[in-house]
C-alpha cells in the first residue's frame, strides 16, 4: 500500500514516511505509527502520521497489512 488512503493506515503498523526535511532527497524513515494527523480520507503527497519516537511525515508505504476491524 502506498500510504495516500487514510483507511489504510492503522496505529501501531510499521509503515515509511517521508519527513520534511528529507522531500527534497526522498530518504525514507521506517517507524511504528503513533498517531494519524491528516484529517481527510485521501491525500496526494501521503497521509501524515505521528510515528512512536515523535517523528511526524507522510506514509510512503504500508509495511504490514491493518488489522482486521
Amino acid at each position: 500500500m502506498d500510504g495516500k488512503r487514510r483507511a489504510d493506515i492503522r496505529p501501531g503498523q510499521q509503515v515509511e514516511i517521508v519527513l520534511k526535511k528529507d522531500q527534497p532527497t526522498g530518504r525514507r524513515t521506517r517507524g511504528v505509527v503513533r498517531r494519524i494527523l491528516t484529517n481527510s480520507p485521501t491525500h496526494p503527497h501521503g497521509i501524515k502520521v505521528m510515528l512512536e519516537d515523535g517523528q511526524v511525515g507522510r506514509v510512503q508505504a504500508v509495511l504490514d497489512a491493518p488489522a482486521p476491524q
